[in-house]
């Protein structure tokens, strides 16, 4: 996460002393530390600006609620899925996209997005950022492999890539968040879900295993 890109709920004037972008920071870090502990419906603002070590006041001249405050978190954390690779094939442009969604559900990203599903089933705003940038990337980057795959000649064109970003968002999301999983030893559950997904995705757009 980089101070250039921390959100803002609202304008902020610029009269007075310069704004402290570390205090932005430790309230972002703190934002997601409190939705990982207590959920969005256990999330004040109070508890936010005690685990960043300000005041609510200093909170609330960023950002002017709580749902402001969860949406600056999400923006933040907006999902790093890395730069599209074209590997040569569809396979293994596919098994990179797969490995990177769940590197990213494993990070910091994603821990915010475990805490706030629920919450943007019915917040309209919440609901928009997550699908800006959450959903969207991945989708974007889904359409572009499946275009190169089509003019290689791997697969016919494909009509609606954007099913396809949900074939690969819906099984990892799930895979990852409600499949009990024993801790131990190995690549973790994002990645293998990412190896076993792979010829399932590939047999449903009709290329060779």
């Amino acid at each position: 996460m980089t101070t250039e890109h921390l959100p803002e709920a609202d304008p902020v004037s610029t009269r007075g002393r310069p704004r402290d972008t570390t205090r932005d920071r430790a309230l972002m870090e703190a934002t997601l530390a409190v939705l990982q502990t207590h959920g969005y419906s256990g999330l004040t603002t109070a508890a936010v600006a005690k685990e960043a070590g300000v005041s609510t006041a200093t909170l609330y001249r960023r950002w002017r609620s709580k749902e402001h405050l969860v949406v600056g978190a999400a923006r933040t954390w907006t999902e790093d899925l890395g730069p599209d690779h074209d590997t040569g094939s569809l396979r293994g442009d596919l098994a990179t996209l797969l490995h990177d969604k769940a590197r990213a559900l494993q990070g910091p990203s994603g821990r915010l997005l475990r805490a706030v599903l629920g919450e943007a089933a019915h917040n309209q705003a919440l609901a928009d950022v997550l699908f800006a940038d959450f959903v969207l990337p991945l989708q974007e980057r889904v359409s572009a492999l499946l275009q190169r795959a089509a003019q290689r000649g791997e697969i016919a064109p494909v009509e609606e890539p954007d099913v396809v970003g949900e074939m690969i968002i819906g099984p990892m999301v799930s895979h990852t968040y409600l499949i009990p999983h024993t801790p131990g030893p190995g690549p973790g559950p994002g990645p293998q879900m990412a190896d076993k997904l792979l010829p399932y995705l590939l047999r449903a757009l009709g290329a060779h295993v």
